[in-house]
């Protein structure tokens, strides 16, 4: 971590445009030096707030602070210019009538270095981008992905305290996203500064961050881990938003002594998942599957007969076989497609579809699979909350 790397904390911050609260009474706290990246979908208010931290757009009520300075408040606003920050945006934002070298060097421009300085900065940010011999070209003459390592270039030559990123692989084609991904996150973690990353794109999300911070209508509903983010998510929108194959309606019957568990009453079966929250025997529930929850056994000859009258004596699937491995509920394989490492199914089962369903052996429509599904991928809301 470098010396200017800064922390950046909200304080109960509110922006509105006319009635919308576009950012609701925020409060985050990032420590100096962590890549966090904020995901939410369109509208959830995560533009506005990069738009806040960098000085773009003045907050309603409440505090921004970076480090130990107040930036902003009702009446204090500091401009984006005097708040040693780098952003790299979404569309670029290149002068068309610089050049690559004269881009990156624009950013150096109030730091005041002589000129053998700025070249020296310039030549060596734009030899970890690999545009070194581009120095001389025009935006018009780059492709989207080199004209976006500019713009990295540009973000970080002046070594600010804090990176701020606006979507900023959403116009590139997939295989560029993926190599300038990791691109961005070894420059911004090797510059030490601290980062905020927006995107709407989960794996994108769970890739890069240190922590994860979802927004939903202007609210911070979660702020965790990614790994906590996908295992135990705070509410029935986050775990939608982070992937889902299915959300099975189904009736508690039963909850482990520590309450982490709980055994639902599903259609087809009873099945044993996590609890996202205080639930007991009776309550109506939604269980939300994530995709790799789901294993999938073909279930051929005879086979058949067992696996159509598999239950417990109460007419339903039993919770585990006879290893004590998650017993297997009725499917059926309504769709599939190869994904190079393997299949994406998507199957019929528990009166509900289930996508995304992966394995590494293909499963032909129609045919009949048995499913398991592991608890650890499986978290149970109260039916309530899942609307």
């Amino acid at each position: 971590m470098t010396p200017g790397a800064v922390a950046v904390e909200f304080r109960a911050t509110t922006k509105r445009y006319g009635r919308v609260e576009a950012m609701r009474a925020l409060d985050l706290h990032i420590p100096e030096g962590r890549f966090v990246v904020l995901l939410g979908p369109s509208g959830s208010g995560k533009s506005t707030l990069v738009r806040c931290l960098a000085g773009v757009e003045r907050i309603d009520d409440g505090e921004l602070l970076l480090g130990a300075e107040l930036v902003a408040d009702r009446r204090r606003h500091l401009p984006p210019e005097r708040r040693n920050l780098g952003m790299v945006f979404q569309d670029y934002a290149l002068w068309p009538h610089l050049t690559v070298s004269e881009n990156v060097a624009y950013a150096l421009r109030r730091h005041r270095p002589g000129r053998t300085e700025v070249g020296r900065r310039v030549g060596e940010m734009l030899e970890r981008v690999g545009l070194v011999h581009h120095h001389g070209r025009y935006p018009h003459e780059l492709s989207g992905g080199e004209q976006q390592r500019v713009a990295l270039a540009r973000a970080l030559v002046a070594s600010p305290g804090l990176l701020i990123f606006d979507e900023p692989l959403s116009n590139l084609d997939a295989d560029l996203r993926e190599r300038l991904r990791v691109e961005i996150a070894t420059l911004s973690r090797d510059s030490g500064a601290t980062v905020v990353y927006i995107t709407h794109d989960q794996s994108e999300a769970f890739a890069l961050a240190d922590q994860i911070g979802v927004l939903d209508q202007g609210r911070l509903v979660q702020y965790a881990p990614p790994e906590e983010v996908y295992h135990r998510p705070a509410t029935p929108f986050v775990a939608r938003f982070t992937g889902l194959a299915a959300e099975l309606p189904g009736r508690v019957v039963g909850t482990e002594a520590d309450g982490h568990r709980v055994e639902v009453d599903v259609e087809g079966g009873r099945i044993l998942v996590g609890s996202g929250e205080v639930l007991k025997a009776g309550d109506r529930v939604t269980v939300a599957v994530r995709p790799a929850a789901v294993r999938m056994t073909a279930v051929t000859g005879a086979s058949v007969l067992a696996h159509a009258g598999m239950t417990n004596g109460s007419g339903r699937a039993p919770l585990t076989d006879h290893d004590g491995h998650p017993a297997g509920l009725n499917g059926t394989v309504a769709d599939v497609a190869y994904r190079g490492r393997g299949y994406d199914h998507v199957v019929a089962c528990c009166g509900q579809l289930l996508t995304g369903c992966f394995d590494a052996v293909r499963h032909e429509r129609g045919s009949l699979v048995s499913v398991s599904l592991d608890p650890d991928g499986c978290v149970a809301y109260s039916s309530t909350d899942a609307n």
